[in-house]
């Protein structure tokens, strides 16, 4: 199929039908002095899928058992988290307060992949419930929750390689900010787990995205120090305002450039992945102040819009308060934050600019599509958010197994009708391959 053509999508799955069931696999890069990593190998454990690339999914998770936070949690903070029974359901307690966040945080019964997709591409004109679309929940499956499990459901798939993060971490910063030592030995208890049961970048199949906080800047550079002796190649943090014991900050502040130094050196990125932020107050505020869940939607907690600000607002105070000048080899990546937000952002960057040059040293929008990779959500507009930011900075991520994301994430393809072979490829595996090398540009 010549390169220059648009995608065919009928002849794209033709070739994945025939697939050869020749193993072919990689393995991890290697660490180069300049801070990059050698590109991944390949050796033999992997069926080659006839496409004519290879597939880095941005976007996947693992459904995590009791004990992933628990299991080296200090024995002091065991009895701050826990899960107990409330009416009838098992429900996540964070010092004795009860969160909703995550329905249902042992995951023994989730809803199917993609069975949400109908609600949120808009197309639930029968008026249901989004319980009511999803059908009835499903026991997920052991390669939902268990590593090698995944790697032969990847093999089967046709996905080579993928950022993968815990399910947990969402509630770890928001419900635990008010005291950093407990805040740090929950993510560290998790990153550990992690480590030992997936590892951070094992066989080059599954790179790992460990918990991070700077609500303390000596324990997170601690933390991080760590993660890179671990082979972590990105670190998975919250888009929001730094948690302080005497208010927030912005992540931009230069009280945080230890951390961004490292960052900057090592040559890994930083994901900001939506998560429970201070944002969910926004629909609290415009809802008689309950609790926002992510499976209960309203039509104003919809409108007001909390996780496109929280990342549009983070990626402003990165931009705004200097974080690529003093550190230019910063790369982020904006994981499920979805793409809509974007253009709204670049917007209002040359609005400013236009204001205050005086503040910037570079164009901030050109500043935006130099440091930061987008996975725009599945119904968003890959083309739109290509004209966007360019073909180079858009990254593909399936959010399996989430109801939320695609059933079989290489039907990713067909939302990207009218792309070349070669864009796709940079957009389904090439993007993120090339930050996992420690690539920049």
């Amino acid at each position: 199929m010549p390169i220059e053509n648009a995608v065919d999508v009928d002849f794209i799955r033709r070739r994945l039908e025939q697939s050869n069931p020749d193993p072919l696999r990689t393995v991890p890069a290697v660490a180069k002095a300049d801070g990059t990593h050698a590109p991944l190998q390949k050796d033999s454990a992997m069926p080659k899928h006839d496409l004519p690339f290879p597939v880095y999914d941005a976007d996947h998770h693992f459904y995590d058992p009791d004990d992933s936070i628990l299991r080296h949690m200090p024995a002091q903070y065991k009895n701050d988290f826990q899960f107990l029974e409330v009416n009838g359901a098992r429900r996540l307690a964070i010092r004795g307060q009860i969160s909703r966040y995550i329905p249902n945080p042992t995951f023994d019964k989730v809803a199917a992949p993609g069975s949400h997709l109908k609600y949120y591409r808009g197309e639930n004109i029968e008026g249901l419930s989004i319980r009511e679309i999803g059908g009835d929940p499903i026991r997920p499956s052991d390669a939902m929750r268990y590593r090698d499990d995944r790697v032969k459901w990847m093999d089967k798939v046709g996905v080579q390689g993928a950022l993968t993060f815990p399910n947990l971490f969402s509630v770890i910063e928001s419900r635990m900010d008010h005291d950093h030592d407990f805040l740090f030995a929950a993510a560290h208890s998790l990153n550990r787990y992690i480590d030992e049961e997936w590892g951070f970048a094992r066989d080059g199949r599954l790179f790992m995205t460990p918990v991070i906080s700077l609500a303390d800047i000596d324990k997170a550079v601690k933390e991080l120090d760590w993660l890179l002796k671990q082979g972590a190649r990105a670190v998975a943090m919250s888009p929001q305002p730094v948690p302080g014991y005497r208010g927030y900050r912005s992540p931009g502040d230069k009280m945080f450039d230890p951390f961004w130094t490292r960052i900057n050196e090592a040559g890994i990125f930083v994901a900001y992945h939506a998560s429970d932020t201070p944002y969910s107050q926004l629909a609290q505020w415009w809802n008689r102040g309950s609790e926002w869940t992510p499976f209960k939607p309203d039509p104003m907690t919809a409108c007001v819009m909390t996780l496109e600000r929280a990342i549009s607002d983070t990626c402003s105070a990165l931009i705004c308060h200097g974080v690529f000048d003093r550190h230019p080899n910063v790369r982020v990546a904006s994981v499920e934050n979805g793409a809509t937000w974007v253009g709204s952002l670049l917007h209002r960057l040359d609005h400013v600019h236009g204001m205050m040059p005086q503040y910037f040293k570079r164009h901030p929008v050109e500043t935006f599509r130099r440091h930061f990779f987008i996975t725009p959500f599945t119904e968003d507009s890959v083309s739109t958010l290509i004209d966007q930011v360019g073909v180079d900075r858009v990254m593909f991520g399936s959010d399996w197994p989430h109801p939320e994301g695609l059933a079989d994430p290489l039907d990713f393809i067909e939302e990207a009708q009218g792309l070349s072979t070669a864009d796709l490829a940079r957009v389904m595996g090439g993007n993120l391959k090339g930050l996992l090398e420690g690539l920049r540009d």
